[in-house]
Formats: structure tokens, C-alpha cells, sequence
């Protein structure tokens, strides 16, 4: 069974004009990142197009980087 980490200090800190949206529960040691999606991704049944800017943990989007599912800034 897996749980979900849902304790505040592990929430990342955003601006107040950020739209990014929190999808992946964060490692409570370490960080998370801002990315920005190259191509169409369900994440636990949730659609997110391209173009979207999405909060991941840092493994999480080193993963996604490595598929190409991270647009070049």
C-alpha cells in the first residue's frame, strides 16, 4: 500500500501570479521542481496538455526530462 505525503513543509513555495499545479507528492527530504510540459501526460488520472506547468519532485522530473516530456526553456 503506498500513502501519500500531505504534510505542509514539504508544499513548494510558488509566486502569487504561479498556475502551476502540485501532481506528484514531494520526497519530504527533498525539493521539488517547476516544469513544463512538451507533450499530452496523465498523472493518477488527471490530463494534463501540453504547455502545462506542473510542480513534480526533482526525481520525478528527472525522469520525465529523460523521456522528453519536458519543454526546452
Amino acid at each position: 500500500m503506498t500513502t501519500k505525503n500531505t504534510s505542509a513543509g514539504a508544499e513548494p513555495q510558488r509566486t502569487a501570479g504561479s498556475k502551476a499545479a502540485r501532481v506528484a507528492p514531494a520526497n519530504p527530504h527533498g525539493r521539488v521542481e517547476s516544469i513544463v510540459l512538451s507533450h499530452h501526460l496523465n498523472i493518477e488520472g488527471t490530463d494534463h496538455p501540453p504547455g502545462s506547468k506542473i510542480w513534480v519532485s526533482a526525481d520525478y522530473a528527472r525522469r520525465l526530462r529523460r523521456q522528453g516530456y519536458i519543454a526546452r526553456t
